[in-house]
């Protein structure tokens, strides 16, 4: 992942265009549903010791609030990939 992305994401999260941001939280929450029920989701390993307190991947590291925003970004793992925002003419 790149700083780039890392930006990305992070912008996306919190400070989303607003022609975007109804797309943006599409793809988050479909791509949340999938994490959620991951092995490596933080919160679905209760062996897995940290002092973070937000939702990531073990695998990658990555916070999910913001990965799950970046469009550019794929899981590591290939369980969803990047995307691109449809053009007026296209459907979501």
């Amino acid at each position: 992942m790149s700083l780039a992305q890392v930006i990305e994401g992070w912008k996306n999260h919190l400070l989303p265009e607003e022609r975007t941001k109804a797309f943006i939280e599409h793809v988050s929450k479909e791509r949340n549903d999938i994490c959620i029920q991951c092995n490596e989701h933080s919160y679905n390993k209760p062996e897995y010791t940290t002092l973070r307190p937000d939702a990531h991947c073990t695998n990658c590291g990555c916070t999910l609030a913001a990965k799950t925003k970046c469009l550019t970004c794929e899981c590591p793992l290939k369980k969803w990939v990047a995307t691109e925002i449809p053009t007026d003419n296209e459907t979501t």
